[in-house]
């Protein structure tokens, strides 16, 4: 389809399938139809309900002062599109352009937009999953259904993996006054996603608000009773903790292997893409009726040398979608990138955590704001002699000046004298990010490279 007479009939009487009921499904659809898009739009998802907010499952939802179904999302306008609710894709013809769908049906399209996003990464061993009283969070019914199980006052709640959600979670189980333990394999929390010397103060404030923290072990199984509810966890240091509910809370899993075996370039690190949302086949050539967005996106920022980025971001997640929207509708010289800075905010143990920027990328970071001790402050990370990443706990005014010096391509150190003129001299230390080749739980960016078809990437059929 191109020239302008074919982009009119596609506007007007083309039909456009979005893949994925999830929040990049639906802004990309309601930016559709504000461009004009008076055609045929299909909304495909494999969870039976329309569109819902994730970030409360972890936070409200948890404590009680909201409700699962209360969440879905606010419509910026009405997207007359017919939904395909609780089928799951199985497949696609990138020839014949059509969907294969979990219950035999096909639907044909003239552009695609996959916004599949990830689903949490379940527990390794299936019946030990299973077992009542086992939880992961990433869906409207897990988020009912743990709710309900700390309702139930248990007696030990163990969260398995230090990351975000898993500190929130933590972080909920205290304010509702549950006795919890937390297992993560890295040296502290959020290690992952914010490196070592910002790990530390997130260990502190778990242990001030009394989580009992294990650091550096692995749950090596869950073990159940006879009526097959989960009782107790092994750990790799040979300690057993006592727990009535676990949650599994070990980083997410793309939601591309029903595209396997389709020639498109998805893989476990998601679907490769251009910066103007096209996806790229397996071969590195870019299509152009095939979009994507959302968590399930992987693509290459100029801000950060090209490198092919997946990031599991709600302001992403948004921005992206609207590019994606946006340019499937235009004629090439009229599309744009999408260059928009990760963002990302937490809530736990009552501070307020927000980060900008790339921060596994900095090899070192600088305090240049508030101190560690008080936990209130903003450290700066560096790579390669410019600012890559800040964040901030309680100190978010800084960000958009941050975002600003990240988008310039700053120099790092920070050359100039900060308003927090403390004598603690602001000098640049080691970040202390773990060795990536080392799975930690939960950076909320993943860097995968320069090039689509990257051979360390290998395109394999979905598991049967």
């Amino acid at each position: 389809m191109s020239g302008d007479g074919s982009l009119e009939h596609l506007k007007r009487e083309g039909h456009i399938v979005v893949v994925g009921a999830s929040l990049a499904g639906l802004r990309a659809a309601e930016t559709m139809r504000e461009k004009g898009f008076a055609g045929a739009l299909t909304m495909i998802g494999d969870e039976p309900y329309e569109p819902y907010d994730r970030p409360p499952l972890s936070k409200q939802v948890l404590l009680g002062k909201a409700t699962a179904d209360r969440t879905a999302l606010p419509r910026r306008r009405d997207i007359d599109a017919k939904w395909r609710l609780g089928v799951p894709a199985t497949g696609l013809d990138m020839a014949a352009r059509r969907v294969r769908l979990a219950d035999g049906d096909e639907v044909e399209y003239d552009r695609l937009l996959i916004a599949t996003g990830v689903r949490a990464r379940p527990w390794p061993n299936e019946d030990e999953g299973a077992l009542d009283g086992v939880f992961v969070l990433r869906t409207r019914d897990d988020g009912a259904g743990l709710e309900r199980a700390l309702a139930a006052d248990p007696r030990r709640v163990l969260v398995i993996g230090a990351g975000f959600t898993g500190s929130e979670i933590a972080s909920a189980c205290r304010e509702r006054g549950l006795a919890v333990t937390v297992a993560e394999r890295g040296a502290a929390p959020l290690v992952g996603a914010l490196g070592g010397v910002i790990g530390e103060v997130a260990a502190e404030m778990h242990r001030d608000n009394e989580v009992d923290l294990r650091t550096g072990v692995m749950v090596t199984g869950l073990e159940g009773d006879p009526a097959g509810r989960v009782r107790a966890a092994h750990l790799s240091d040979g300690t057993t903790i006592e727990a009535d509910v676990v949650v599994v809370s070990l980083g997410a899993q793309r939601n591309a292997e029903w595209l396997a075996g389709s020639g498109l370039g998805a893989g476990p690190r998601g679907i490769a893409c251009d910066a103007g949302c096209r996806a790229f086949d397996i071969r590195g050539i870019v299509t152009d009726d095939i979009y994507v967005a959302g968590d399930v996106a992987r693509s290459p920022h100029a801000l950060f040398g090209y490198q092919f980025l997946s990031l599991e971001h709600w302001g992403n997640a948004v921005a992206q979608a609207e590019t994606a929207a946006h340019n499937m509708l235009s004629d090439s010289a009229d599309r744009r990138p999408h260059l928009w800075v990760p963002a990302f905010w937490s809530s736990q143990f009552g501070v307020n955590i927000k980060s900008v920027g790339v921060p596994p990328m900095g090899t070192e970071i600088m305090i240049t704001q508030g101190s560690l001790a008080e936990r209130r402050f903003a450290g700066v990370y560096g790579y390669q002699g410019r600012v890559i990443a800040a964040v901030t706990f309680d100190n978010c005014r800084w960000l958009p000046f941050y975002q600003h010096q990240i988008e310039t391509g700053a120099p790092f150190p920070v050359p100039f004298a900060t308003v927090d003129r403390r004598p603690v001299g602001h000098k640049p230390m080691p970040a202390d990010f773990p060795d990536p080749s080392v799975p930690t739980h939960g950076p909320t960016i993943t860097l995968s490279g320069y090039s689509p078809a990257d051979r360390k990437m290998t395109f394999i059929p979905a598991h049967h």
